[in-house]
């Protein structure tokens, strides 16, 4: 079900930007011409049947604004009109726009499969870089102890440092894993939502344009303005506000998974694994989004994922296929509730 905060205002809709510019421009052309007539209204207003229909018209100007319904009337044809020039310029069907943000989606996915790809093949490449220096540091930890046996004090001086430089490594090494599995982790939940989202909007597109159709055909502009003024809900008014709910959410969701591409891409592009350093940018990114409230695509899951990639006992499987959702008997659509009013 549609909220008011999930409702943007007329103003601040693609319309609104143009109604504004009109508005301007019909109060600064007013204001021009009573100027320019003013001298000329003067000198009518001495003729009593000029001045008669002057105050008439303004009599009907003053209903117009102080009268409620005729108030709507005026302001929902003039949102209609709006909306109509607006039209003209810039994609505010929401129907269209919900098609570019599937095409967007589709794309997106793709994306996230190679990032997710890639970032297996780091994560593999660092397991092993970890294993190898564990061994490396028993190695020469043996070493030392069978100098200081022998009493090789610079042997055991040697080897006991460089074990001290591999175990210093291994723990830098260490945590890095634990911020790629966050992201390893992250990202696959939002490819597999991403994908039940796309989904969803599929559904939603192909049901809802054809109801839209109809709704259009039968309640027309003038009927709509009508059942405003009576004060009756508009059918045609409340089921174009809960599509544009739809895509204004999932207008964040794609920015957030977009943005979260981002972070990856960047963080990914930080590791240098052959050389066992990564840049702090790409660390700071991650824990900055780390840090921030709840996510609009993965919801509560969110937390419960950062749980288990700090959890040593939830061993993440890397050699898993990525998790493809599947629809259960009886899914309700997410946006099946924006039409609740019916």
């Amino acid at each position: 079900m549609t909220t008011e905060s999930s409702k943007k205002s007329f103003w601040q809709r693609p319309e609104g930007i143009t109604g504004a510019i009109f508005l301007v421009a019909i109060i600064a052309g007013l204001g021009i011409l009573t100027i320019s007539f003013l001298p000329m209204l003067v000198t009518l207003a001495r003729n009593v049947l000029v001045l008669t229909g002057m105050i008439l018209a303004f009599s009907a100007l003053l209903y117009m604004v102080l009268d409620p319904k005729m108030r709507n009337l005026v302001w929902y044809m003039y949102k209609s009109l709006m909306r109509s020039i607006t039209s003209l310029f810039v994609k505010v069907d929401p129907i269209a726009i919900l098609k570019g943000y599937v095409e967007n989606l589709q794309k997106n996915l793709r994306e996230m499969n190679k990032q997710i790809g890639r970032l297996r093949g780091q994560m593999h490449k660092l397991k092993e870089i970890i294993y190898n220096n564990k061994k490396e540091i028993e190695s020469n930890l043996n070493l030392a102890s069978e100098a200081k046996a022998s009493n090789k004090q610079n042997v055991m001086i040697l080897k006991s440092r460089k074990a001290g430089r591999l175990q210093e490594s291994n723990m830098r090494l260490e945590d890095l894993y634990r911020k790629m599995e966050v992201l390893y982790r992250v990202l696959t939940k939002m490819y597999e939502n991403s994908q039940v989202l796309m989904e969803d909007i599929q559904d939603q597109v192909m049901v809802k344009e054809q109801e839209r159709k109809a709704i259009h055909a039968s309640h027309s502009a003038m009927r709509s303005a009508m059942s405003v003024t009576s004060g009756d809900p508009d059918k045609r008014a409340m089921f174009d506000a809960a599509m544009e709910a739809i895509t204004e959410d999932v207008a964040s969701k794609v920015g957030e998974m977009e943005n979260f591409m981002h972070v990856s891409s960047k963080f990914m592009e930080s590791i240098d694994l052959q050389n066992g350093i990564f840049e702090e940018e790409g660390v700071k990114m991650l824990e900055e989004w780390e840090r921030k409230g709840e996510s609009l695509l993965l919801g509560a899951e969110k937390s419960s994922l950062l749980l288990q990639a700090n959890d040593d006992g939830n061993v993440l499987d890397l050699d898993a296929p990525i998790k493809m959702p599947v629809r259960e008997a009886g899914h309700r659509n997410q946006y099946d509730s924006f039409f609740d009013f019916d």
